[in-house]
């Protein structure tokens, strides 16, 4: 392998609210208070920092084709709350954790981090050639450049790399990863199928998120904690904590991809709608459209075609302007606030309050 080019810009926005900027670091609003204890929030950023060069070099191939394609979206950057949130669980095993005096996040913590994104770009691919998606993060999607058949190989040798990486922290990571694995493909089968007759909507939906989202997050929680030393009992809130917050992540990007603009998201509003996938404010509005005529207006235009600009950008302005979007927002605060409740038996501490700032940051911003 080649040696890995400087590490892109790690963008971890945090939408209306002030973000603390560190070297090439963004970090969500909520975590300046870091810098208040000893060193805490050096060892955060400068662990990130180390990631995004472990990720550089994870996907470093020798081969051309195969370096340029898995580059493809680690380059376009990203928010890389799965590795920062398992930086983060692990300094609770810190014995200094109360004060912020914590040393240096250890190296098993840092590559199952790298795993846990590396798999997070590796189901990217996959998603983007099913959904036909042309954009992702603001660069054209990998099928868009280099067709279905190459995208979703560079996928699966992306995920041949984090599996590698993972065989090196031991059998008990290794099967944490094939369970995660299970759960994610599950998850995509279930929305790739669709509802059972008898099976309510919003719940299959529900189901298929903690499977493609919460599941991964959970994982990043319960690795970061088990890798940074933690009990037992800790290694298991960190895991119910990521599995609702991963809830409440994806839950608030059903929201945004309505209401946020392209320049923000880093792709086109609307594009669930056109791909006719099912998200939380179209299925809050088919639960009401039986008695409200509004969101049975609202449902013609979504149902309706979808094919020119301004019939998708008319569908989104009715489902933005209903008010599913606020009852949207109610549901997916309160999966927000379930993780912070999740932390509850966990001592008070810097990094357990930059855990509760995460939880609200995740529902607090505008891509």
């Amino acid at each position: 392998m080649t040696s890995p080019e400087p590490a892109p810009r790690v963008d971890i926005p945090a939408g209306d609210l002030a973000g603390v900027p560190v070297g090439g670091l963004v970090l969500p609003a909520g975590f300046e208070n870091l810098a208040e204890h000893g060193d805490l929030l050096d060892v955060v950023t400068t662990a990130l920092e180390r990631v995004e060069l472990e990720l550089s070099e994870a996907v470093t191939n020798a081969d051309q084709l195969a370096d340029h394609t898995s580059r493809h979206l680690l380059e376009a950057g990203g928010k890389r709350i799965r590795p920062l949130l398992t930086i983060l669980s692990s300094l609770l095993g810190e014995p200094g954790v109360g004060t912020g005096q914590v040393g240096e996040v250890a190296a098993e913590v840092r590559s199952a981090a790298v795993v846990m994104e590396l798999t997070h770009l590796a189901t990217l691919y996959h998603d983007d050639v099913m959904d036909e998606a042309p954009v992702r993060r603001g660069a054209p999607a990998a099928h868009q450049v280099w067709g279905n058949s190459v995208a979703i190989l560079a996928g699966d040798l992306i995920f041949a790399r984090a599996s590698l990486l993972m065989a090196s922290l031991g059998p008990e990571a290794v099967s944490i990863q094939a369970r995660t694995f299970e759960r994610l493909v599950m998850g995509q089968l279930w929305e790739t199928v669709g509802p059972e007759e008898q099976d309510d909507h919003l719940e299959h939906y529900l189901r298929v998120i903690g499977g493609k989202t919460g599941s991964l997050i959970a994982s990043a929680g319960r690795l970061g904690a088990h890798f940074g030393g933690c009990d037992e009992s800790t290694v298991r809130i960190l895991e119910d904590y990521g599995e609702k917050v991963g809830m409440a992540f994806q839950l608030a990007d059903d929201v945004i991809d309505l209401t946020s603009t392209s320049h923000a998201s880093g792709k086109t509003p609307g594009t669930d709608l056109k791909e006719r996938v099912p998200t939380l404010p179209v299925l809050l509005l088919r639960q009401a459209a039986p008695t409200d005529a509004t969101a049975d207006a609202v449902l013609e235009l979504v149902d309706g075609p979808l094919d020119t600009d301004e019939q998708l950008a008319a569908a989104v302005a009715a489902v933005s302007a209903h008010p599913v979007i606020a009852q949207a927002w109610d549901i997916t605060r309160g999966w927000s606030a379930d993780a912070v409740e999740a932390l509850a038996p966990l001592p008070a501490s810097p990094v357990k309050s930059a855990l509760v700032a995460f939880a609200d940051y995740v529902v607090n911003r505008d891509n």
